[in-house]
């Protein structure tokens, strides 16, 4: 196949994803009152498949902020844990479970161990009960959105409609 004849087949495609998605309405979930963005977004792919993009969910803080002390966001454990919990609550809204998870992308402050973050990791993916594992991306990075959450993950999922 030509590179012309590749363009246009590749031009085609996307036309058809476009298509499709006009077709069918895009499904915004969540998210704060007033707030800047959604929770989740659902792309409808054609042929029956959706494809959701989770917001990043950030740990609650173990303690909160309080006469001028500063939260305290817990150690990699509690703050893996806890973001699990909150991004389930958003994948719920939007009927999603861990299993529909195909790519995710997580964020570390330098302060958190990889390691113990994995072993967390490990409690929610390829288990007996949950045997799905997403591909993912791991970054260390300098701050996050709420000062002193050293943790942030967000998922792309895909499901039957």
């Amino acid at each position: 196949m030509s590179i012309k004849s590749l363009l246009f087949a590749s031009a085609l495609a996307l036309a058809g994803f476009a298509t499709a998605a006009h077709a069918q309405e895009i499904q915004r979930i969540g998210g704060a009152p007033g707030g800047p963005f959604v929770s989740v977004t659902g792309v409808p792919m054609g042929g029956g498949m959706t494809m959701y993009f989770v917001s990043g969910a950030l740990p609650t803080p173990v303690t909160p902020p309080a006469n001028g002390q500063p939260a305290n966001w817990g150690d990699t454990t509690a703050q893996t844990k806890s973001v699990f919990e909150n991004i389930k609550k958003s994948m719920a809204a939007a009927g999603l479970t861990l299993g529909d998870v195909v790519k995710a992308t997580v964020y570390m402050g330098p302060e958190l161990s990889f390691q113990d973050m994995n072993k967390v990791w490990l409690t929610e993916f390829g288990t007996a009960a949950q045997p799905n594992k997403p591909a993912r991306a791991a970054f260390f990075v300098h701050g996050l959105a709420a000062p002193g959450a050293q943790l942030e993950i967000e998922f792309i999922c895909a499901k039957k409609s």
